[in-house]
C-alpha cells in the first residue's frame, strides 16, 4: 500500500533515510549523512512524501518536491523486491515530468532509473558532497 506520510512515521523513514544512505554512498563519509540526519528528519514533515506499506511495515518511501525526486529509498532487507518501480510509478501517474540527481557512483541506482526510462542529461557537482552526479529526467510520453 501506498500512502501519504504521516508524523508517526518520520522515525522509521529516517532510519530507512541513514540505513540506505551509508549502505549505498559508500564513496561518502558516514560522518556526512549522521551530521544531516536530525535535519532531513525535521525536513520530513514539510515534504511531499510517499510511503510503501506492507503489513503496516514500512518498507520504503519517496520524496518529492514539484518534480523534482528528492530520493527513492527502500530498506535493505527489500531491495530489488520490486518497492522502487512501485514507488516511482505512483508518482509518473502524479507528473508528466519528473527530474532527479544521482551520484555517478551509484551504478546499481543509475541503472534502475534508466530501466525507468529517465536519461542523463548532464553531469554536475554536488555541492555539499564534491561528488560527481548526473541531472537524469523522465518525460510521459
Amino acid at each position: 500500500m501506498i500512502r501519504k506520510l504521516q508524523k508517526a512515521d518520520i522515525n522509521r523513514v529516517a532510519d530507512i533515510w541513514l540505513d540506505t544512505n551509508l549502505k549505498s554512498h559508500s564513496f561518502i563519509p558516514a560522518k556526512y549523512w549522521k551530521d544531516n540526519f536530525e535535519l532531513v528528519k525535521g525536513m520530513l514533515s514539510q515534504a511531499e512524501v510517499y510511503i510503501y506499506e506492507n503489513n503496516q511495515k514500512i518498507q520504503g518511501f519517496i520524496g518529492l518536491n514539484d518534480e523534482y525526486i528528492e530520493g527513492i529509498f527502500v530498506s535493505n532487507e527489500m531491495q530489488s523486491q520490486g518497492i522502487g518501480k512501485i514507488l516511482i510509478n505512483y508518482v509518473k501517474d502524479k507528473r508528466k515530468k519528473l527530474f532527479l540527481n544521482v551520484y555517478q557512483k551509484n551504478t546499481r541506482a543509475i541503472s534502475f532509473y534508466q530501466r525507468e526510462d529517465f536519461k542523463v542529461r548532464c553531469s554536475g557537482i554536488d555541492d555539499a558532497t564534491g561528488e560527481k552526479d548526473y541531472l537524469m529526467t523522465w518525460q510521459q510520453k
